[in-house]
């Protein structure tokens, strides 16, 4: 559990509150007792005195206790004789002879004990609140308790997710069945001498269902499941990550068999020596401590820990290594098959139109993750709320697809004519290249609504199906078609813009990965030239170019931009020869402003490809 509820937390904040207001409210009584003027005191011949004199208007008899008020209308108190003595009957007499209003109170014998409670009540009150607040860090192992774990336990009730609402992703559940199997009939492991995995560590890029994995195995396991965040160990203060590490473990202990779910965990499991704290840093300290918990002297026996993480590389090897982390399990991306099972998980809850197709919407997002995918259907959902729809249509989920892409559309943003002729030119360069060479995807999407920050016009390839590697010849075609753009331009209008310094970016990036790292280049040959140096704080991969000679690095400068003239050329060799079917193209954009892919085969069907090189 938490290490302090949040309704504790909460009590404790009041509680504080209540001690702060009573002391102000005791000085604030005190400050206007001091600075009030109280009634006149008389002694009581000076009080026969003015009664005498006809000074005193009405008095008030309560016991031996007077007071009144003067004809000058200032109040005054006096003692007087005790009921009932011959003095008594003298002031009685006194007050008749002189017409002064006599009004009698019984004496209140509790008056005092009502005042002695006004002092105390708000005494008794703030050592009450002190001794509470007292008990409870006593409770919490510390001051404020800080050496307290904040690992939450969590519940099949709590998570509502099961292994069924994980789609895409089949042979990573496979393996974590093994361990929710193992935990409900651990004997069936044990007479063959197995023994489950100590640790199992989650690796894969942000977004794939990592989080939502160890969700769904505290919705299917029958044991006690804590979770925390990698960051929730560290704080300001030296040695409290180490507390809440030893704290956590005790509790796993005391519940065992159970999972404990670190997400996150290169927030506190980051390769040592790699600050300025040296060995005393507090993070490191607090990695020590939990590689001692995980595989130490001591046994945790039932014990298993899951850990959740998108940076492999920055994690230090003791905490990697057999008997901490026995299984690293990666988390892909999902593939088509993928991509239409999540669909359909995030569809289940929307109403979908007949003209919806989730097999082609799976084909239309490659590279994307369940985030995304989760994401670009709640957009479309939106989307068709804001239209008033009963159903959420396809032309939805387009829109969708070009918000998550591109970004939002910007209507109010006034472009020239001019300007958009430049941008309508521009995207039939890439459009009509990536329609005209064999090995690029193809062209799902052009057009010259200005979308985002500083988008003002828009290509979509994408792939018909997923691929994991690619030739040098599919790599050239790319970069050709990057280039398409400038040159479009330079042939229309003999001039050069600002809107090709992405392509261009994009192009040097891609030329220079095909030089130093997939050996393209016959100059460079068969060589990787990309060392590594990790940031001692980031754990960043760069490039280093400290380790090639000179000349090797002018060698690769040349490489590079024989690329980059090559398929410049080629690019615009080819616009030339197809310069009707790129004017055509530039004036349909500027007329529609947006052209899918049926309508390009359409403009072009006059036009033949590139053949293979």
């Amino acid at each position: 559990m938490n290490g302090r509820p949040p309704a504790q937390r909460n009590l404790r904040t009041i509680a504080f509150m209540l001690v702060v207001l009573v002391l102000g409210l005791i000085l604030v009584q005190q400050f206007w007792t001091g600075i009030e003027r109280g009634p006149l005191a008389l002694s009581y011949s000076n009080f026969l005195e003015r009664v005498r004199a006809g000074e005193v208007d009405r008095v008030t008899i309560r016991g031996s206790r007077i007071a009144g008020e003067l004809i000058t209308g200032e109040e005054f108190e006096s003692e007087g004789p005790p009921e009932g003595s011959p003095l008594w009957a003298e002031l009685t007499n006194k007050l008749e002879e002189q017409g002064v209003a006599v009004a009698f109170e019984p004496a209140g014998e509790g008056a005092w004990l009502l005042s002695a409670l006004m002092w105390l009540l708000p005494v008794g009150v703030i050592v009450a609140l002190w001794v509470f607040m007292m008990r409870r860090m006593q409770q919490g192992g510390g001051a404020m308790s800080f050496g307290q774990s904040r690992a939450k336990l969590a519940s099949k009730e709590f998570t509502k997710v099961s292994f069924k609402d994980v789609a895409g992703i089949n042979e990573v559940i496979d393996e974590i069945r093994e361990i929710v199997e193992y935990l409900r009939e651990p004997n069936q492991f044990v007479r063959l001498g197995a023994q489950i995995p100590k640790g199992v560590l989650l690796v894969g890029p942000p977004g794939t269902g990592k989080t939502l994995i160890a969700r769904a195995i505290a919705g299917e396991a029958s044991v006690p499941f804590f979770s925390i965040t990698g960051s929730d160990f560290v704080e300001m203060f030296v040695g409290v990550g180490a507390a809440r590490v030893r704290d956590m473990f005790q509790k796993a202990k005391a519940s065992a068999p159970c999972i404990v779910f670190i997400d996150e965990i290169d927030a506190v499991g980051r390769k040592r020596g790699a600050g300025l704290g040296g060995g005393h840093d507090e993070r490191e300290q607090t990695l020590n401590q939990l590689l001692g918990e995980m595989d130490g002297f001591e046994h945790n026996a039932g014990v298993i820990v899951l850990a959740a993480t998108n940076r492999p590389d920055v994690l230090d090897q003791a905490l990697l290594r057999p008997g901490r982390f026995d299984r690293k399990i990666v988390v892909p991306r999902p593939d088509l098959h993928g991509r239409e099972a999540i669909l359909k998980i995030h569809a289940s809850n929307k109403k979908l139109s007949p003209d919806v197709d989730l097999a082609r919407l799976a084909r239309r997002t490659p590279g994307f993750v369940g985030a995304d995918i989760e994401n670009l259907c709640n957009e479309a959902a939106l989307l068709a709320a804001r239209a008033r729809k009963e159903y959420i249509e396809a032309v939805d989920f387009e829109e969708a697809l070009d918000r998550v892409l591109t970004g939002l559309r910007r209507r109010g943003l006034f472009i020239t004519e001019r300007e958009k002729q430049h941008i309508a030119f521009h995207e039939a360069g890439h459009a009509l290249l990536g329609w005209m060479l064999p090995n690029t995807d193809p062209v799902h999407k052009i057009s010259i609504v200005p979308r985002g920050d500083g988008v003002l016009g828009f290509t979509l390839q994408l792939p018909e199906e997923d691929r994991y590697i690619m030739s040098q010849d599919e790599l050239v075609d790319r970069l050709t078609a990057l280039l398409g753009g400038r040159v479009a331009e330079e042939m229309v209008f003999s001039t050069r813009t600002t809107g090709a310094q992405d392509d261009l970016k994009q192009a040097t990036q891609l030329a220079k990965r095909m030089v130093v790292e997939y050996g393209m280049s016959d100059g460079v040959g068969p060589v990787s030239l990309s060392g590594e140096r990790t940031n001692v704080f980031l754990g960043e991969e760069l490039v280093r170019s400290d380790e090639h000679s000179e000349e090797l690095s002018a060698t690769v400068d040349r490489e590079v931009r024989s690329l980059l003239d090559q398929s410049y050329a080629r690019a615009k060799d080819i616009l030339a020869r197809h310069r009707a079917g790129l004017e055509r193209l530039a004036e349909e954009l500027i007329r529609r402003e947006t052209i899918d892919g049926r309508e390009l085969d359409e403009l072009l069907k006059d036009f033949s490809p590139e053949p293979s090189t």
